[in-house]
């Protein structure tokens, strides 16, 4: 997985000088001179390593000047402001520095975060770690989901962070919108989904009790787990958070027991978990509905195959969009040619799911 760690030279030029002294008016205990990395995962926004003399920072920025951004996309300022509400509370989090609206600094806006020194893992098999080992790690991800959704989006300033009622509605149609504007190739299995969703949200779906704060893009490699403990010590990309129903992120987070590792898509498809210690999907929702304190598995895996199908179109949506860019030529990623290979494969198994709902 070295093409996803690690850094890389700036794949656009980028105004140290510009960042650096806007960096020392805003940012407090910011001493300079300061020097600029890529980090070489990411896919939408841009990602940066920020070292001076005496810390190290992280970026994260809208694409470059030269990007066609879609509509709602790469909303940098919902990640600076969710993650900023979300501290100390049992959901962790880096802490936020400074966020700069003005894009006549570097050209985009952006906004600094704390650096937090740990691992990234991005094999969801986690090699090198024992049974007991990968049963932890994964117990950790399924707790911090359900820290998530249990937070009191009160009691944190987030009430206004999403638009109450009809989320799956809403969130089709913003879907189907944003694929429909990325489309670069014919893609049966979407232009099916695209008729067959909104028809068939299931009872549960439209729930108006099951709101909760969503991350969206809740997966093994958009957190930081200890440097040496099964302990996640930050949840990263926010940039697709809302308010909204927690399974809909939940069943998300779980497509990675249906998706194969193959090129840049990553999961545990064809894996022998028992083996491995990794829990099996079923156990996993269980001990989510444990934490949630929801009553029945069985209530919550009756819509799961629509709930499969919803995700895995909205992420087939997320790589088309990947997609376009790498036509357009304004891709973030150096492997963001092979992710946008994954489009029609993803949207076929959405299909195979909504034929099964």
């Amino acid at each position: 997985m070295d093409a996803f760690t690690g850094t890389r030279p700036l794949s656009q030029p980028l105004d140290t000088a510009a960042l650096g002294a806007w960096l020392s008016a805003h940012v407090d205990g910011f001493e300079g001179p300061v020097t600029v990395e890529q980090f070489k995962g990411g896919q939408s926004n841009p990602t940066y390593l920020l070292t001076t003399p005496g810390t190290r920072y992280v970026m994260r920025s809208k694409p470059g000047p030269a990007a066609k951004l879609l509509p709602s996309a790469h909303a940098i300022e919902r990640e600076f402001q969710v993650m900023g509400a979300l501290a100390g509370t049992d959901v962790p989090v880096p802490a936020m520095r400074a966020l700069c609206e003005d894009e006549g600094v570097i050209g985009r806006a952006f906004y600094v975060m704390e650096f937090m020194p740990g691992r990234v893992l991005w094999d969801q098999g986690l090699p090198g770690l024992s049974q007991a080992g990968r049963a932890a790690h994964y117990d950790e991800l399924n707790r911090v989901i359900a820290a998530l959704h249990q937070v009191d989006v009160n009691a944190v300033g987030l009430t206004s962070y999403g638009k109450p009622g009809n989320y799956f509605d809403r969130q089709i149609a913003r879907w189907s919108k944003q694929y429909l504007a990325s489309v670069t190739d014919a893609n049966p299995a979407m232009d099916a989904l695209l008729d067959w969703l909104p028809a068939h949200i299931p009872a549960s779906a439209r729930d108006e009790r099951e709101v909760s704060i969503v991350h969206g893009d809740y997966r093994l490699d958009n957190v930081v787990f200890h440097p040496t403990e099964p302990r996640i010590i930050a949840v990263l990309d926010w940039e697709l958070s809302t308010l909204g129903h927690p399974l809909a992120d939940f069943s998300y987070h779980c497509m990675s027991w249906h998706i194969t590792t193959s090129g840049a898509a990553r999961g545990l498809g064809g894996l022998d978990l028992a083996a491995l210690g990794i829990p099996a999907e079923r156990d996993y929702v269980q001990r989510y509905c444990e934490r949630t304190n929801r009553a029945d598995v069985g209530a919550v895996m009756a819509d799961w195959n629509f709930y499969l199908a919803y995700n895995l179109f909205r992420i087939a949506a997320i790589v088309q969009g990947i997609a376009k860019r790498v036509v357009d030529g304004t891709a973030s990623s150096a492997q963001a040619v092979e992710t946008a290979k994954s489009a029609r494969p993803l949207a076929e198994l959405a299909w195979r799911f909504a034929q099964q709902a």
